[in-house]
């Protein structure tokens, strides 16, 4: 399993065009470039003064204050060094220019703040030091993590199924995984999730807009959800904000730290 899951790994280098949105021919201007990099920067300089070793680091990549929702996409950075530099790096999921799939790709901030986000802000959630104890070697040696990947994308996926998986429910059950030694595959990664007070957002989406999506985009599916649930308009998903309120609750992490320009 080693090869592929480095070969995986490597093909990381995408453009920001390509990384979880519809990939646009249209280069990024001079201005975005800066700000992501600026983002970046700052990002680095808190990430060192919080002496953590691992964050949950979240980015605004696209607007979902109609959801009543700040973030829409995290990754797990850890700190690492880099030609005997210390450095920050991010492993996380995204989507193959709105189609169907998606992969993990390892990046650093400059990679993943080059989005065309929403808005030039990030935010970040400390582990407890047994947590990021777990978590730091499964990101240098991701061969587990990369074992829960499912290729099969929805942006709006199940947390309690395991037909598709989007970006923030990679994230999600990899904590579990760390958390609990003991735990193989998505299945029993999700029931702990369950067992230890996990609650996704419910997204209000109506017959219509989910018709709509699901005959234009290519990575919105619902037929994983329940039909009770679905047909009422509930939509269960993995969100940041929820990840970001479960944490503190179940005693995984601190609240989250605002990184603004």
């Amino acid at each position: 399993m080693r090869a592929p899951a480095t070969a995986l790994l490597l093909a990381a280098v995408v453009t920001a065009a390509q990384a979880g949105r519809p990939c646009e021919e249209k280069p990024l201007t001079r201005a975005q470039v800066e700000q992501g990099m600026a983002l970046a920067q700052r990002t680095a300089q808190q990430l060192d003064a919080s002496g953590a070793q691992v964050v949950v680091l979240a980015r605004a990549g696209q607007d979902l204050s109609q959801y009543g929702l700040q973030w829409s996409h995290l990754g797990l950075a850890y700190r690492t060094e880099l030609a005997g530099k210390p450095a920050w790096r991010v492993l996380h999921k995204l989507n193959h220019c709105g189609t169907a799939e998606a992969a993990i790709y390892r990046q650093g901030l400059g990679e993943f703040f080059l989005d065309r986000p929403h808005r030039y802000e990030a935010a970040y959630v400390v582990p407890t030091p047994a947590l990021q104890q777990a978590l730091l070697p499964l990101l240098r040696e991701p061969a587990r993590l990369l074992a829960l990947h499912e290729r099969r994308y929805s942006m709006v996926a199940y947390p309690w199924a395991t037909r598709y998986q989007q970006s923030n429910q990679w994230v999600l059950e990899s904590i579990a995984l760390a958390a609990d030694a003991s735990l193989h595959g998505r299945a029993q990664a999700q029931a702990w999730l369950r067992a230890h007070g996990y609650q996704p957002s419910d997204l209000r989406i109506s017959t219509l807009s989910r018709l709509g999506a699901r005959v234009g985009m290519a990575n919105v599916a619902f037929d994983d959800h329940p039909n009770a649930k679905r047909f009422a308009g509930h939509i269960e998903t993995v969100t940041v904000d929820s990840m970001f309120a479960w944490l503190p609750r179940a005693g995984l992490g601190e609240r989250a730290v605002l990184i603004q320009p």
